[in-house]
């Protein structure tokens, strides 16, 4: 690849999904739009660059380079102490602060969920915590990959997505066959897959306003305006007193101070900031006691 293509498919990919290849990452962008090349007999980069510009749609080839220029790697309760924070101390907090308001279950928004483990495994780990996933949660997961999105509907998986599983929970909330685990219907009714676009602000628009978002290990794929657009969406997304969860190896220093810094039991997490109280707002105060009350009952 020529140094002027490099250019013209990195500024290709950033403008359309906010995805950053620099200098270092050179060699992966050839070889991951040569072997798309391969699939469609396409001989030069310069001729494979006239298919995009005629991809009119935008829906079309540039979809599936995507497809082929996203890393998936994920598995089932990955970063868990951060998942058991979600379950054990965020979730009971917005439900108390939800009832209070008369307005329904928490939403929760997991952003860039790639196959799908993240979002199933919300559904598993609030399922053991004693709550009703249909009747207390509303789960959306998107992701720019068609074929992501394909396989997350789907959920079946092989061996590798389980590396972080505990046995009975595989047996309890699986089915196996041939090798291929499938999560149970039960768990996946309870979530809502959506094909979309981080930068794709009129997409966007479409969710409702959001109690928690999830953006994990995302967010090191962009470069830094693209980082600044993506998290003052998800500002713009959250209710007051929402909470955003980012990668172990994620922080929003030198990207935006709209939120606040949170210190939970076993993790850290930001919160939008409820105008006019403090970290004790009332039902900030509730929720701790409800919580307590559901650890002593244990």
């Amino acid at each position: 690849m020529k140094d002027r293509e490099f250019r013209w498919f990195a500024d290709l990919v950033r403008s359309h999904c906010g995805i950053s290849f620099g200098p270092d990452t050179r060699f992966l962008l050839d070889r991951r739009i040569a072997r798309r090349m391969r699939e469609l007999s396409v001989t030069s980069f310069s001729a494979y660059q006239f298919e995009l510009r005629n991809d009119s749609q935008r829906d079309g080839e540039l979809a599936a380079l995507v497809d082929e220029l996203t890393t998936n790697e994920t598995y089932f309760f990955r970063e868990k102490s951060q998942l058991r924070a979600l379950v054990g101390e965020i979730l009971p907090e917005a439900l108390v602060a939800r009832r209070e308001r008369g307005s329904g279950p928490v939403s929760v928004w997991s952003a860039g969920c790639s196959s799908g483990e993240e979002p199933y495994s919300i559904v598993i780990l609030a399922r053991e915590a004693g709550f009703d996933p249909e009747r207390d949660l509303r789960v959306y997961a998107s992701d720019i990959s068609r074929r992501m999105m394909k396989r997350a509907r789907a959920g079946s998986y092989r061996e590798a997505s389980f590396r972080e599983t505990e046995p009975a929970l595989r047996a309890r909330y699986f089915e196996e066959k041939d090798g291929t685990w499938t999560v149970s219907d039960a768990v996946k009714k309870c979530v809502d897959f959506i094909h979309l676009n981080l930068i794709d602000r009129s997409r966007i628009a479409l969710l409702g306003a959001m109690d928690v978002i999830l953006c994990r290990n995302v967010m090191i794929y962009f470069d830094a305006d693209t980082k600044r657009e993506v998290i003052s969406t998800f500002e713009e997304k959250l209710r007051p007193g929402g909470h955003l969860l980012l990668g172990h190896s994620e922080s929003l220093i030198n990207v935006s101070s709209g939120l606040e810094l949170r210190h939970l039991k076993t993790d850290l997490v930001y919160r939008k900031p409820i105008p006019g109280f403090g970290r004790a707002d009332p039902w900030h105060t509730a929720a701790m006691r409800a919580i307590g009350d559901v650890e002593r009952s244990r």
